[in-house]
C-alpha cells in the first residue's frame, strides 16, 4: 500500500544564495513548512518545502519568480509517496525481491520525481534517494523488488525524467547479487 504525505515542491539552486534567497521568499509565500534547505554538490542549494497543493504551488512559483535564471530543476508533487522521503532520509527498511533498479539523473529533484513516479508505478521498495552529494550535482534512486515490478518502475521513472532531459542511465539487475546488495544499501 502506497502510504503519502501532503504534496511536495523543490527547487534545485545553481547559486547558494539565489537559493537562500528564495527559500525565504517561498516560506513568505504561503503556509509551508520546509522540509529540506540545503547545500549539494557543486555548489548548488536545493529548497523543498511539502502543505496542500495551493500553497505549495504558489511556494514554489515565488522562488522560480525570483530565480534569475538560477533554476536548474523544480517540480511540485502532489500526495508524494512517503517512502520516497524517507529513502531521502536513508531511513528505509530491508528491501525485499531480486531485483534491483537505479535510475540515474542530472538533478536532485528529478531523481525524487522518478522515485515518487516509480514508487506509483508499481509494486517496489524505494531503497534509497540520493541526492547530489558527492556526486558532481548528479543524483540517484534505487529500487527493488521482483523483476517485472522493477522494469516497469524504472521505465515508467526514466520515461518521466527523460522528458526533461535529465536522464544519465537506467538499469535494471535481474538477480543482484548479495554481494552488490549489502554493499550498496
Amino acid at each position: 500500500m502506497v502510504t503519502q504525505l501532503q504534496s511536495v515542491g523543490m527547487i534545485e539552486f545553481t547559486s547558494i544564495a539565489a537559493g537562500i534567497e528564495a527559500a525565504d521568499r517561498m516560506m513568505k509565500a504561503s503556509l509551508v513548512e520546509p522540509l529540506m534547505l540545503k547545500t549539494i554538490c557543486p555548489g548548488k542549494f536545493v529548497v523543498a518545502v511539502h502543505g496542500d497543493v495551493a500553497a505549495v504551488q504558489s511556494a514554489v512559483d515565488a522562488g522560480m519568480s525570483s530565480s534569475d535564471g538560477t533554476v536548474a530543476d523544480h517540480f511540485v508533487i502532489p500526495n508524494i509517496n512517503e517512502a520516497v522521503v524517507s529513502a531521502m532520509a536513508c531511513a528505509t527498511p530491508e528491501p525485499s525481491g531480486s531485483a534491483l533498479g537505479v535510475i540515474e539523473t542530472f538533478s536532485a529533484a528529478s531523481s525524487i520525481l522518478a522515485a515518487d513516479t516509480a514508487s506509483k508505478t508499481a509494486d517496489v521498495d524505494i531503497a534509497e534517494v540520493r541526492i547530489a552529494m558527492g556526486l558532481g550535482g548528479k543524483a540517484f534512486c534505487i529500487l527493488t523488488g521482483d523483476v517485472a515490478a522493477v522494469n516497469m518502475a524504472v521505465e515508467a521513472a526514466a520515461n518521466v525524467v527523460a522528458q526533461s532531459a535529465m536522464l544519465v542511465r537506467k538499469v535494471v539487475i535481474p538477480s543482484a547479487s548479495p554481494e552488490v546488495l549489502r554493499n550498496i544499501l
